[in-house]
């Protein structure tokens, strides 16, 4: 049987990493530390085995931190570097962990540069990360998928994937403008895409499935069942009524689709995208 594989969380302790976003009044159900215990409690309430750790900051030393996360419990990890320098030997210093180093994140939506994906200096970077076999890992929003698609097509030999849809919940989101611009990167073959943090910015108990059958039609109507992931996004799935409610809401969206597509999206497509042991 195809293992389950929740394609992306975050673990943070923050005594050592702190995470200065996180509003203790707007989200007081994520203000706390999270560590891998909770990941096992949380793995285990959505019928997940094993996921995929995401970096949280934009911190090779968060990163180094992160590797040594459970492995039984983390699949791999998606670390930061800095892309404009040298990437190979970053890389060697987070691959001293326990977890394999699957890919690369960068926190693109909040960078002070709104252009960063196509500055000349980062596509030194992505290069590299062709060159060692690493995905890289899309958070944009939906103004930057155009960016995105541009990106992937100029580095054909690297896989990209798409974080949360590229964010068409967002409240400032042009659905219209996001439908395109995921159109147009999912017309990259080199990219698939992470049905995830759609239900962070939702209410808890106001939101059901159908309120998300529109985003998720579209999803995979652009990308298709072999090439989207499912992830929870927690702990930041909390804010929006918990992993296992969103869980429930996929397996409703999915319903449709054929037992073995519905277990690729649960895992054989994060098992191949991130070469995962």
């Amino acid at each position: 049987m195809t293992e389950r594989i929740d394609a992306h969380v975050h673990l943070w302790n923050r005594r050592t990493d702190p995470q200065d976003w996180i509003d203790p009044v707007t989200m007081a159900a994520i203000d706390r530390d999270f560590g891998s215990d909770d990941l096992r409690a949380m793995l285990a309430s959505t019928g997940m085995e094993r996921a995929v750790l995401v970096q949280a900051s934009n911190s090779l030393e968060e990163s180094e931190r992160l590797s040594h996360a459970d492995p039984s419990v983390v699949a791999g990890l998606v670390a930061w570097v800095d892309l404009t320098g040298d990437v190979p030997a970053q890389l060697d210093r987070v691959r001293t962990g326990r977890v394999p180093v699957v890919g690369v994140r960068h926190l693109a939506h909040i960078d002070p540069d709104p252009e960063w994906l196509l500055r000349p200096d980062v596509a030194g970077g992505l290069a590299a990360l062709g060159g060692e076999g690493l995905v890289f890992d899309l958070v944009v929003r939906d103004w930057q998928l155009p960016q995105a698609a541009a990106l992937a097509e100029r580095h054909g030999d690297v896989r990209f994937v798409l974080d949360h849809l590229g964010g068409p919940l967002a409240g400032d989101a042009d659905p219209a403008g996001w439908e395109k611009g995921l159109r147009a990167l999912a017309a990259q073959g080199n990219v698939v895409a992470k049905v995830s943090g759609l239900t962070s910015g939702l209410v808890p108990g106001e939101w059901d499935a159908d309120d998300l059958g529109e985003v998720v039609d579209v999803a995979l109507d652009a990308f298709g069942p072999d090439r989207l992931l499912y992830g929870s996004d927690w702990p930041l799935a909390e804010l929006g009524g918990g992993s296992p409610a969103w869980r429930s809401a996929f397996d409703e969206l999915v319903s449709g689709l054929a037992a073995g597509e519905r277990d690729a999206l649960l895992g054989g497509n994060a098992a191949r995208v991130y070469s995962l042991g």
